[in-house]
């Protein structure tokens, strides 16, 4: 399987979201971590961003959605472009579910 290029997580310093932007890396990483090349945290210079990337292309952005990504959703985004039609165990089954 080919890895990937780098996925990005940009978060606001000054709103304290560091933590929030290194757990979703953390789960990301330990789901993809042989489709992923690199997981970076890169703190944004825009006041409340919170975006998500894959090789440039936006995943997911906090202000376009007016909420933060949940870990299930981020997962099944990246899943879609880096791994097709892979099971995500849980994940799947709770969104089957209606959870």
């Amino acid at each position: 399987m080919s890895r990937r290029g780098r996925l990005e997580i940009e978060y606001c310093p000054r709103c304290r979201w560091l933590l929030r932007a290194g757990w979703l890396a953390q789960e990301l990483l330990s789901t993809f971590e042989n489709e992923l090349a690199e997981v970076a945290l890169v703190p944004g210079a825009e006041a409340g961003v919170f975006e998500v990337r894959l090789d440039g292309e936006t995943l997911f952005s906090r202000s376009r959605a007016g909420r933060f990504p949940e870990a299930a959703e981020l997962k099944r985004l990246v899943r879609d472009r880096v791994a097709p039609g892979r099971d995500l165990g849980h994940v799947e089954r709770g969104q089957a579910d209606g959870i």
